[in-house]
């Protein structure tokens, strides 16, 4: 097993599991009626934005999908903050006014969520050019579905990476559907030789294992660092709910979910993992899962009674101002 210290463990099983609590609570809280707008939801997907996070700091930039909360949180967003604005309150990270698909956080190197499929690797070209040419040693990643993998935007940005030898990372969360349509029938060839087309390192990762991200997006970022150029990484993994919130998921098979949740879950395979070497005990992961429940009970609970944007709120930010 990749060696990592006691912090790290316990830092990434804490995100992990953070990730999977806001999940879950929004899924209950919108079946409820309490949140406006549109939720796609990463419970599932776990291990791929804190494997791959975990490995950046705050010079560094992400941009992310529709279904952008974990990587919110594996970035370093402040959960309440999170929560407040997909609740589109004036305390939410964007104001209230972006809500679940807008989520971003410029201080923490989070781009934003985009609602605009394959709309992250254009952006992150442009971040991963301003810290090659300033030399801030930054690095920039892409989140990018299956789905996304296929628009022109993708394929383009990979191009240009490797025109302009960028530090930048694309990362492909590959959870075996675009919206309904099974990823095995609509994606040609395989992630891997399209990076090979373009000249780039490309790498299949199984996304369930936090630690088999973790190592395969240290080897890529350090790379990307040290002028090494742009890489890909294939990240194979499953979600939990539908591709939207009411997504009656009938294109999946009977049991495909359930079977997951306890063959294939990550952080059951992170626990059972760093159990059985002894480098962290059951009961301080158990201390853990009381914590981030407390923290997200009071996200929900403080979302509810705060205030909603005010007229005057809706009409800054509307505009960039030089």
């Amino acid at each position: 097993m990749l060696q990592l210290s006691k912090e790290d463990l316990v830092k990434a099983y804490t995100q992990m599991r953070t990730i999977r609590d806001f999940e879950e609570r929004v899924h209950e809280e919108f079946a409820g009626g309490g949140i406006p707008g549109f939720v796609h939801l990463y419970a599932g997907e776990e291990a791929s934005a804190v494997g791959v996070c975990m490995n950046l700091n705050d010079k560094d930039n992400i941009a992310s999908t529709h279904r952008g909360h974990g990587h919110c949180i594996a970035k370093g967003c402040d959960v309440k903050g999170m929560m407040q604005e997909i609740y589109g309150r004036r305390g939410g990270l964007c104001g209230g006014k972006g809500g679940s698909m807008h989520i971003a956080d410029l201080s923490k190197g989070m781009m934003g969520a985009n609602g605009i499929v394959g709309g992250g690797p254009p952006l992150i070209c442009g971040a991963a050019l301003s810290a090659k040419t300033l030399g801030t040693g930054g690095v920039a990643v892409a989140f990018v579905g299956d789905g996304g993998s296929n628009q022109g935007t993708t394929l383009e940005s990979y191009n240009l990476a490797k025109v302009w030898n960028l530090p930048a990372i694309f990362v492909v969360e590959d959870n075996g559907y675009a919206e309904s349509t099974a990823s095995a029938w609509s994606v040609a060839g395989s992630q891997i030789k399209r990076a090979e087309a373009f000249g780039m390192e490309g790498y299949e990762v199984d996304g369930h294992d936090f630690f088999a991200v973790y190592e395969a997006a240290r080897d890529v970022i350090a790379k990307a660092r040290d002028g090494g150029g742009p890489s890909l990484l294939h990240v194979k993994l499953n979600r939990y709910f539908g591709h939207f919130e009411g997504d009656a998921m009938t294109y999946r098979g009977d049991g495909e979910v359930d079977a997951l949740r306890e063959s294939r879950d990550s952080l059951q395979i992170f626990r059972q993992r760093v159990s059985e070497t002894g480098l962290l005990e059951a009961a301080e992961m158990d201390e853990i899962d009381r914590s981030v429940a407390g923290l997200v009970d009071e996200a929900v609970s403080e979302s509810e009674t705060a205030p909603p944007p005010t007229r005057d709120d809706l009409t800054t930010d509307v505009y960039v101002s030089y």
